[in-house]
């Protein structure tokens, strides 16, 4: 049947085992959670010399698998048989295969802990395997966080760790690192390491720690737009010009994208006073000064400008157009776009 991932590990933390775990979707990182935490924590450490096996699907059979899983334990009460990157089995969704993981799946050995780590795919849950699985094992399947929930998962899993995490702070990881849930966890937990007792997780602490340059940053040339602040936008320029590895434009790019679509959204609103743009942002709420002084900046005929001038810019660094121009030349002509709008040519018939 299927469980959350909390779920899930709240049952192994009581030692609570199943026969058969079948993980499977678009989110590696509870996946890989819930595997670590069972190869970690499932035998005693004198145990698992001869009672745990890690095989990878690129090497194996459905068949090779079961051949492990169906072996009892030596001088152990269990045995535990890891399948990483199961979605690679060659067999897995053949007909002979499904037959012999359905078979297995009936009626599995209990001293047998197998797990199947399947991902970036799920099995089809209209074929019989799947409806198999789904009956006879722990299921999960997973997805991806949308952007908007990235936030959430950044607040509770600071909470997990039993500390604190402030707004602008959450903004930064989640804007900078994205839905990378993997990525996210390790980058929080080497901020963790760096903190004193009682210390929350604040701005400074993010950008000392996460390469983020406390004054050149896609955040700073953002607020350098909404001031209509040319001089500081153009320094910010300059530096990612000298520092391109560490200031990539296609994901500024996205960043700046998100932010002007937002703002589009906010000129569409019915409600533009402060309590509305608070509501309407959200988790984003204690940002509602720079969205309010940008309503005022930009109005809703040069944002849409802007957001295809974003485009037009992502086009560009991608190579569908804009000759050979280096990802400097492409900011640099996009910032100038922003703060200096062209007027329209009006076209007379």
């Amino acid at each position: 049947m299927s469980h959350t991932p909390e779920g899930i590990i709240e049952q192994l933390k009581k030692r609570q085992f199943a026969p058969v775990y079948f993980l499977q979707g678009e989110e590696p990182f509870y996946i890989d959670q819930i595997a670590d935490y069972i190869e970690a924590n499932a035998l005693k450490e004198h145990e698992k010399g001869f009672n745990q096996v890690v095989v990878y699907g690129k090497d194996v059979d459905v068949a090779t698998v079961l051949l492990q899983a169906k072996r009892f334990p030596m001088m152990s009460e269990r045995q535990v048989v890891i399948v990483k990157e199961a979605q690679s089995i060659v067999d897995l969704e053949r007909e002979e295969g499904m037959k012999q993981l359905e078979a297995y799946l009936q009626n599995p050995l209990p001293s047998t802990i197998l797990v199947f780590c399947h991902k970036h795919k799920s099995l089809d849950g209209r074929k019989a395997l799947g409806k198999s699985v789904q009956k006879h094992a722990v299921l999960l399947t997973t997805k991806k966080l949308y952007d908007n929930q990235v936030p959430t998962w950044i607040n509770g899993y600071v909470k997990s760790k039993g500390l604190q995490i402030s707004p602008k702070a959450v903004m930064l990881l989640s804007e900078y690192i994205g839905a990378d849930l993997s990525r996210q966890a390790n980058e929080i937990d080497k901020l963790l390491i760096n903190l004193k007792p009682g210390q929350t997780i604040d701005e400074r602490v993010v950008q000392e720690n996460v390469g983020i340059s406390k004054e050149y940053n896609i955040f700073e040339l953002q607020s350098a737009l909404i001031a209509q602040d040319a001089l500081k936008a153009n320094r910010i320029i300059h530096y990612f010009e000298a520092n391109p590895k560490n200031n990539p434009l296609i994901p500024n790019l996205s960043l700046l994208f998100s932010f002007f679509t937002k703002l589009l959204t906010l000129h569409q609103s019915a409600d533009k006073t402060e309590s509305g743009v608070r509501k309407s942002l959200g988790n984003r709420g204690f940002l509602v000064k720079e969205y309010m002084q940008a309503l005022r900046a930009y109005p809703l005929g040069r944002v849409a400008d802007i957001i295809h001038h974003i485009r037009v810019a992502d086009l560009q660094v991608k190579g569908v157009s804009g000759g050979d121009m280096s990802e400097a030349e492409i900011l640099k002509e996009l910032v100038f776009k922003i703060l200096h709008p062209v007027p329209r040519t009006l076209t007379f018939h």
